[in-house]
């Protein structure tokens, strides 16, 4: 068992456990905080819904969110990448192709009910950071 950053050991390492805690965190939650662009002074709130998130293969999942950029309201399954700090999940998302809203690239961790990381859109880019708040139930999610 490794030791995490802070040298306590981490609560869990069973990956499996890992991935089904970080799924049942989104599943039905929603990231609300705040993004800056770089070399702007002012920060601004963000906020995505988040449906489900599930486990693929490999390190693939798959993200089912209600995305707000500029004028466009979407709700979309996005592919990502979900990799592993110890027992800290980083999403990571390089040049992907968003149809009506650009190509974006995105590094973002969670570690209790917080995220923060980084999020590049064309030559724009800057930090987001916030509180990851449930807001139903992961089973409701599943019920037509």
């Amino acid at each position: 068992m490794t030791a995490s950053l802070s040298g306590a050991e981490p609560a869990t390492t069973d990956r499996a456990a890992l991935e089904k805690d970080f799924a049942d965190k989104l599943t039905g939650a929603t990231l609300a905080g705040t993004f800056s662009i770089v070399g702007r002074d002012a920060s601004k709130p963000e906020r995505y819904d988040i449906d489900s998130a599930e486990k693929l293969e490999g390190d693939n999942w798959v993200i089912t969110a209600r995305v707000k950029y500029g004028d466009k309201d979407v709700k979309l399954p996005i592919v990502v990448k979900v990799y592993w700090a110890d027992d800290t999940p980083v999403i990571s998302l390089t040049d992907l192709a968003i149809p009506g809203l650009g190509t974006f690239t995105s590094r973002v961790m969670f570690y209790g009910d917080r995220y923060a990381g980084t999020w590049q859109h064309d030559a724009v880019g800057g930090h987001m950071w916030g509180r990851v708040e449930k807001t139903k139930p992961a089973d409701d999610t599943k019920k037509p």
